[in-house]
Formats: structure tokens, C-alpha cells, sequence
């Protein structure tokens, strides 16, 4: 049963930056003990929406209610105070340090290390989050560091919790831990603002959903009775295309792998422990794997920004482990990582100073030691157009898109870039259902070209969409390949979470 007393009301709420405005005329409510759904495409103004609920942004016009009271927080510690608390997408976690210290940074008074410890584990077994106090932040999986963020979040007793994409670095075993944590806080009357883009998920978790497009409030729906794809429809107001995958037989091997070794990217990095793979023409090879076990140092040594020896890495029968990543570029692998701002994209710089940055060397834009500016404009812009990167033009900043857009961008610069293999990482993270349709189908297309194509990611339906054999990466280690027609999303998560029979590749599948 859907609860019906509102506990936040929003009305007329209004946003506007130059040249955009990200809410217009926004109106909400959020039941008391609801699970309430925020549904978009990237860019239609959700991020924009809870930051001026959680007080990081003030609005234009309009106002908030709640629980019947005006509600204008002049930031997020009047909004904490009021009882709002926000679990955000990116982890705010100081790695050296431990649970317990990152949780009392968070409070404005925490109480002595002794009582505060008492009150984690005891919040921790309420609610079937187990968590140490003491454990240091570095050693934890994805799963534990989002347990660190709600239970702080939950020591503030909050009446309204936001939460921000939180499954996008869970196994299928760690959402249903989630989710049961949530329905629990929903029965005891905690209201929850859910965003996601994971539709199934909505259906199985929300009461009630609206749907925001282009800054505006188009509409709302019951989750349990509308299906994934109608939601999607919502969303984009158009009908949603479906990945279409070619199943031709694959080629030629391309990039082979032996015993692939290397040292952790960071001190709480994990170390690559003799991975074994090959890749052929044609094939979409997917490596799933839970935040942490290795996959940043697996594209970091594909990428050549972890060097190796020369022969643990050939690319169609070319030694390359000891290359530098232009000089891979050159002869044809590039690579798009997890991080797209400030890893990706330079945060600061244009769109077509961030497509030249990869894409100097082989769309050939140097001439005598200068770059041709002309090229790279036309370049950036044949990634916007062929991607649908909203944004106003070539010529702004990476760091004024949002988090879709520009993924969308990165994504498109290395594929129309003709590589012979495509490594990428987390393709379609934080990215709405119609662009994580025309993503994989462009990965699908560059394959069906002829290229290989690396898929790391930690999203299972993803993997089971566009792959064509699967691997897991646990602990540094990867198992074998498997056509991945033969397995199901259950298996494939435990798989990942390292519960699964792990046996190593010794030779390649």
C-alpha cells in the first residue's frame, strides 16, 4: 500500500544556469514511509532537483514543504539538521583512515571513538548491514563502503534519505541486501527518494515514481504496473530502440594476454595475478567484476599506463607491453576508463581540446608539431551529433555536462576513432536507458566491423546484453572465458563477487 501523508512537498520548483534551465516549474511530493522513485535522462535535471532538497543549491523560485513546514536549507547541514540525509553516487571516503573515523568526519559533533563504535555496530546489525568500526576503508569492497555511507546517513536518524544511483557498483547478493535495509527504513517511516536507472529495480523496489524530462515534471507512474521499457518510454518520450547484436562467427585473434602480471595503480590498488586471455574479430569479450578487484589496473596495462613486459600483451602478434599509450593508439587499441572526469576528460578544457586529446594521432590533426584546431572542432562535433551529447556546443567545458553526457562523449570519441580493439570500462555508468541502448549498440556495431572489443563492468544486465563470451576478475585473478549464452545473471554475480567456482585461466579459451 502506497502511503499517502506527503512528508516533502515541492512546488513550482525553478533552476536556471546560463544557457540552460535545469528545473522548471517543478512539482513533487514524497509520501511519509514512501520509496519514491526520480526518473530521467542524464541531463533532465534530477541532479539539479535533490541538491536543492539537500541544500547544495539554492533555487530560483518555487518552494519546498516539510511535513507541512517551509523548508529552504542554506546548505547540507541544515538540511541534515532537518532530517534529509543524502547517500551520493560518488563515494565521499578517506581510504587510509578508518569506518569509524570517515563516519565521525561526517558529523558536525561526533561523540568519543568508544560510544561512536557501539553505535555503528549497533545500527549495523538493526538493519543487516554488517560493518567493523575498526576496518580500514582501503580493504573494502564496493558493497562495504556504501554500507559506510548509510549507516552514517542512518545515525542521523533521518525522516528523508536521498539516494544516488546506489546499486551501480553492486552484485545482484549486495542489492538485495540493500533493499531489504530500505524496505525495512520504509515500514519504520522513513521516506526515500530512489534515483536510478535501473528499471527493473525500480519495478521491484518503488511506490510510486515521477518522471522528469528536460527539466520539467512530464508526468508519474506506478512502478509495479508499468514495465521497464514503458518507463523508459516515459523518460525519453519516444519509443526505445533495442541493441541488435550481429551473430556472425568470430575472426582472427587480435589481442592476446599471457600471464599478464602487475602491481596494484594505489596503495589500496590490487595486484594482476597472471591473467590469460585472447580476443578474435568480432567478439565483444566481457569481464565482470566487483569495484576494486582489479579492474582499473587491468586497463591501465591494456592502456600502457602500467607498463609490463613486452610479451605478456600482443596486439594481433605485436609485442606492445612495454609501449606507451600513443604509441598504442597508433597501432589501434585504445581504450575509454571507469573515471571520465579528470581520467577520461580534463574536467577544465573544451570538448574539442578533450577530443584531440585522444584523438590527435589518428584522426591526424598534427601537422609540423601544431595541432589544426578546424579538425578537432569538426571532430568534437561529429562525436556530439553521432552520440547525441546535449550540450550547447564544441567549445564548453567538459565539467558542464552531465555525468551521461559525458560518458556519451567519451565513449563516442574512441569509437569513431576506427580502433582494431576497444577496451572500455563501465561504458554505460550513471547513464540513462535510451543512451545506454545507443552505447551498446555502437559497441555491438564497432564489433560487427570487425574490431575486439573489451567490455569491464559490473552491470550484469550489460554484460549479458552485448557480450558473447564472460569472464570474472576476483581478487587480481580471472577466470575463464564462457560463452555467455550459457549462464544466467545469478551465476555470473557470484561469479563476480568471487562465491563462485573461481578456477584461474591458465591458457587461453
Amino acid at each position: 500500500m502506497t502511503p499517502q501523508t506527503p512528508l516533502l512537498t515541492i512546488e513550482g520548483l525553478t533552476k536556471a544556469y546560463p544557457g540552460v534551465v535545469a528545473n522548471d516549474r517543478v512539482d513533487l511530493r514524497v509520501g511519509t514511509g514512501e520509496i519514491h522513485a526520480l526518473l530521467g535522462e542524464n541531463g533532465a535535471g534530477k541532479s539539479t532537483l535533490v541538491k536543492m532538497i539537500y541544500g547544495l543549491v539554492r533555487p530560483d523560485s518555487g518552494q519546498m514543504l516539510l511535513d507541512g513546514t517551509p523548508y529552504h536549507p542554506a546548505d547540507p547541514n541544515a538540511a541534515r539538521a532537518a532530517g534529509v540525509a543524502m547517500v551520493f553516487q560518488h563515494f565521499s571516503l578517506f581510504d587510509a583512515l578508518s569506518v569509524a573515523e570517515n563516519i565521525a568526519l561526517g558529523m558536525s559533533d561526533p561523540p568519543p571513538p568508544r560510544a561512536l563504535a557501539g553505535r555503528i555496530r549497533a545500527v549495523s546489525e538493526t538493519y543487516g548491514l554488517p560493518l567493523d568500526p575498526d576496518r580500514t576503508v582501503g580493504g573494502l569492497s564496493a558493497g562495504e563502503r556504501q554500507r559506510v555511507e548509510i549507516i552514517r546517513c542512518l545515525l542521523q536518524e533521518p525522516r528523508l534519505l536521498i539516494m544516488d544511483e546506489p546499486t551501480s557498483v553492486l552484485t545482484p547478493q549486495e542489492v538485495e541486501i540493500l533493499f531489504r535495509t530500505l524496505r525495512q527504513l520504509s515500514r519504520q517511516g522513513t521516506s526515500i527518494l530512489y534515483i536510478s536507472h535501473k528499471l527493473e529495480e525500480i519495478r521491484s523496489l518503488c511506490h510510486a515514481a515521477t518522471i522528469l524530462r528536460l527539466g520539467r515534471n512530464v508526468g508519474a507512474c506506478d512502478p509495479v504496473n508499468t514495465s521497464a521499457r514503458a518507463m523508459a518510454e516515459l523518460m525519453v518520450g519516444s519509443a526505445l530502440h533495442r541493441p541488435e547484436r550481429d551473430i556472425a562467427s568470430p575472426g582472427a585473434v587480435l589481442l592476446r594476454l599471457d600471464g599478464l602480471s602487475a602491481a596494484p595503480a594505489s596503495p589500496f590498488g590490487t595486484a594482476l595475478k597472471a591473467i590469460t586471455l585472447e580476443v578474435r574479430r568480432g567478439e565483444v569479450l566481457g569481464i565482470g567484476g566487483v569495484a576494486g578487484n582489479g579492474q582499473d589496473e587491468l586497463l591501465a596495462a591494456l592502456s600502457g599506463e602500467i607498463l609490463t613486459a613486452a610479451t605478456m600483451i600482443r596486439l594481433d602478434d605485436t609485442a606492445i607491453g612495454a609501449l606507451r599509450p600513443n604509441d598504442r593508439r597508433r597501432l589501434g587499441l585504445l581504450c575509454a576508463p571507469e573515471e571520465r572526469l579528470g581520467h577520461a576528460a580534463a574536467p577544465d578544457m573544451s570538448l574539442t581540446e578533450n577530443a584531440a586529446l585522444t584523438g590527435a594521432i589518428r584522426q591526424e590533426m598534427l601537422k609540423g608539431g601544431f595541432l589544426d584546431w578546424k579538425k578537432a572542432r569538426r571532430f568534437a562535433g561529429a562525436i556530439i551529433e553521432r552520440f547525441d551529447v546535449r550540450t550547447p556546443g564544441p567549445g564548453h567545458a567538459a565539467r558542464s555536462l552531465s555525468g551521461g553526457n559525458l560518458q556519451k562523449f567519451v565513449i563516442g570519441r574512441e569509437i569513431l576513432q576506427r580502433p582494431d580493439v576497444l577496451v572500455v570500462d563501465q561504458p554505460t555508468w550513471g547513464v540513462d536507458a535510451a543512451a545506454a541502448a545507443a552505447i551498446r549498440q555502437a559497441l555491438l556495431d564497432l564489433a560487427a566491423s570487425g574490431a575486439a572489443v573489451i567490455c569491464i563492468s559490473q552491470d550484469l544486465d550489460e554484460l549479458m546484453e552485448i557480450s558473447t563470451r564472460f569472464a570474472a576478475l576476483n581478487e587480481g585473478r580471472l577466470t575463464r572465458s564462457r560463452p555467455t549464452s550459457e549462464m544466467n545473471t545469478e551465476e555470473i554475480g557470484l561469479m563476480m563477487g568471487g562465491a563462485h567456482d573461481m578456477e584461474p585461466a591458465h591458457a587461453p579459451a
